[in-house]
């Protein structure tokens, strides 16, 4: 009884282990799993220990694994050689058709292609015209000898050629383009500049606008005729200066209308703000403004002078007054030739110490506008917009 049960386990051990390493590639058969079965309710009745069994399929089992293991590394290194078999032939083959290619390129026999034998050579073979400078590029990606000729080691098929060829186009065609590209921007922003240089009229004055842009100085000039009283003199005496009557005259009509002052210097101002007006006819009206408002502050000192002075009951000489007002009235008139003269030559007059630099600081220049002719205060400007007013 003992023998038959040992050899009905040693059979369906047999055949589970067989129904182990069968079940990943194909489905298992009915049979297989009744003689499982069996084998578990034999060794379940049986009187022998169950480990032995379980030694006895757990050894088998590693046994096949391994033999399965080895026979996939036969399987990948068989591949590999044949991988390597097929470079190797594919290898020779271009050495072969690169040594056959060679020796008809090379016309002369001399172990080397030239310049002229790779042209010639390759208009053959490609049946088209090839430019010579076309045929230099390709020279110098293949000569890495860098002595202007291809030998046997460094020539290569008709098709690698081709393939160069057709690189190098596809390359000229990209910067083509790319340029052209760069160039119609380049254009655009020649226009936009031009419509902006257009919307703020910064271009050389006119011989009229010159003329116009020294009239705002009237306006300081008027105000500051106080301080030529003593100067200038009477206007209605005997002998007197023509500049001084006239001057006389266009002060005596300034101050009758009213608030002729005010009215001047908002006009001014109003007008110093169109960037339709020539830069210059702007530059003088701010200009001209600011020094109407330095006249007050002399007289705002004088003034307070004065009340200091009497208040400590001291006598101010009258001399002191002459000497300041004539000083004033000098430097105002000097300032006033300076911008005369540096306008009619066409010149911002932009010397004047401090008065020069705040109406330079208040002038709209074109980086302060944005594409539509928006005005963008400094503060409201981002980088991009700086980087493109740089670029225009």
């Amino acid at each position: 009884m003992n023998n038959i049960c040992k050899a009905t386990a040693i059979a369906a051990i047999a055949i589970s282990t067989t129904d182990a390493f069968t079940t990943t590639t194909r489905t298992s058969f009915p049979t297989t799993r009744a003689a499982t079965n069996n084998f578990i309710a034999l060794a379940v009745t049986s009187h022998r220990p169950r480990y032995q069994s379980t030694q006895l399929y757990g050894a088998e089992d590693d046994n096949a694994q391994d033999n399965e293991i080895e026979r996939l590394r036969k399987m990948a290194a068989k591949l590999r050689a044949e991988v390597a078999s097929l470079e190797a032939d594919k290898a020779n083959q271009l050495a072969e058709a690169a040594d056959k290619a060679f020796r008809k390129f090379d016309v002369n026999s001399d172990g080397e292609v030239s310049l002229s034998e790779l042209k010639a050579g390759l208009e053959k073979m490609l049946k088209t015209d090839i430019s010579e400078a076309r045929v230099k590029e390709l020279m110098n990606v293949f000569d890495k000898s860098g002595d202007g000729s291809l030998q046997l080691g460094e020539f290569v098929t008709v098709d690698r050629f081709r393939n160069q060829l057709e690189a190098l186009s596809r390359e000229e065609k990209r910067l083509a383009g790319e340029a052209a590209q760069e160039s119609k921007l380049q254009e655009q922003e020649a226009l936009l500049a031009e419509a902006r240089l257009e919307f703020l009229n910064e271009k050389e004055p006119t011989t009229s606008e010159k003329i116009i842009s020294v009239l705002p100085y009237l306006l300081p000039l008027l105000d500051g005729v106080q301080y030529g009283r003593y100067l200038l003199g009477p206007a209605d005496a005997e002998g007197a200066n023509p500049f001084v009557v006239a001057l006389a005259l266009l002060y005596t009509l300034y101050r009758s209308i009213p608030f002729s002052g005010f009215a001047a210097y908002f006009a001014l101002n109003i007008l110093s703000g169109n960037p339709s007006i020539n830069r210059l006819v702007r530059f003088n009206m701010q200009q001209a403004i600011y020094l109407d408002i330095a006249l007050f502050f002399p007289s705002l000192i004088l003034g307070l002078g004065g009340l200091i002075a009497g208040g400590a009951g001291l006598q101010v000489p009258e001399i002191a007054g002459e000497l300041f007002s004539d000083v004033m009235f000098g430097t105002l008139c000097l300032t006033i030739l300076y911008c005369v003269g540096s306008s009619l030559f066409g010149k911002e007059p932009d010397a004047i110490p401090l008065i020069s630099k705040s109406v330079k600081d208040r002038m709209p220049t074109i980086d302060m506008f944005d594409i539509d002719g928006r005005f963008v205060p400094s503060e409201s400007r981002t980088d991009d917009d700086d980087d493109k007013s740089k670029k225009d």
